[in-house]
């Protein structure tokens, strides 16, 4: 069984965009008084990232958000700065990852860039898309 999740595990967990584990709650954390971002924070930071993805795609019939993207776009809307493009390339050959891997990645960190209300994708961006990789399950 082991041998068989190998083989399949990576190019299935290529096509999953964010894994984020999320370890448990210390109790001072949650008897503490200190509060987080409301919903309708964080609801009107997520609209104004969509809005401007609908502002990018506004002259696409088939290309709603930056998920929908395909290599074209990707290659237009998601260029790196050089210190990106540094940190991309050391990713690629230490993470051994794919084309898919690639691009998708690339979208991702331009919907970062969205939230955070960017422009370019900076390196903060692309090593949080880079963070989220799903890690490929050895044994």
């Amino acid at each position: 069984m082991t041998k068989y999740q190998k083989r399949i595990s990576g190019p299935l967990l290529d096509r999953i965009d964010i894994r984020i584990e999320v370890p448990r709650v210390d109790y001072e954390k949650l008897s503490g008084n200190k509060l987080g971002e409301t919903s309708e924070t964080i609801r009107k930071r997520v609209q104004t990232a969509r809005d401007i993805q609908n502002q990018r795609f506004a002259n696409s019939t088939d290309i709603i958000c930056n998920a929908d993207m395909r290599i074209g776009e990707v290659r237009q809307f998601c260029q790196l700065q050089p210190e990106g493009q540094s940190l991309m390339r050391a990713a690629m050959s230490q993470l051994n990852l794919s084309a898919r891997a690639y691009h998708r990645i690339l979208k991702l960190s331009r919907t970062i860039a969205d939230l955070v209300g960017s422009e370019e994708i900076q390196s903060p961006h692309l090593a949080e898309a880079l963070q989220y990789r799903p890690k490929i399950m050895m044994g």
